[in-house]
């Protein structure tokens, strides 16, 4: 299914996973990537950011806001999946509380200032990205459907997404 007009990606949850040893590693990686970077922004990143220049911290607080906000959401979809998996009811899609609605991730072109971010920041926001794309191309494979991601201009995949939609897949 491709994203709507607002960017979104709507994944929907199955009761009986085909993949629960693929879905339980990402899981893993997930709530280890979560306590990661709490655990950075917490000790030596709080340390790092107070001798940043003004204009890279505020880069720093803007770029450590966008990257929890992320992993929050990231971590939702995994827990309400993992929830799934083990017979749990869940809220009815479209729903306020519908944690199946993946939000639209974005790619900021060039924040200035990112480039002089210390490097474990830049790595942790660079394996966030990657986490969204796993979580998307594995609810893709599972309802066998191609995910156009959000963040991407792909010219292929866009016309793809048009054809699924017009032969209904």
């Amino acid at each position: 299914m491709p994203p709507r007009r607002d960017g979104t990606v709507t994944v929907p949850f199955r009761k009986k996973s085909g993949q629960p040893d693929a879905f339980l590693g990402l899981f893993r990686e997930g709530m280890s990537l979560v306590e990661a970077t709490a655990n950075y922004l917490d000790g030596p990143g709080r340390r790092e950011s107070k001798c940043l220049p003004p204009q890279i911290a505020l880069c720093y607080a803007t770029e450590s806001m966008r990257l929890t906000t992320r992993l929050t959401q990231l971590a939702t979809w995994l827990l309400a999946r993992r929830a799934v998996m083990n017979g749990e009811p869940m809220p009815p899609s479209g729903s306020a509380n519908d944690p199946q609605q993946l939000p639209p991730m974005t790619r900021p072109a060039g924040s200035k200032g990112f480039e002089s971010l210390p490097q474990q920041l830049r790595d942790l926001i660079e394996a966030g990205y990657r986490l969204h794309d796993k979580v998307c191309r594995f609810d893709g494979a599972e309802r066998g459907v191609v995910i156009v991601a959000a963040h991407r201009h792909n010219a292929v995949a866009s016309q793809v997404a048009q054809l699924q939609a017009a032969f209904g897949q």
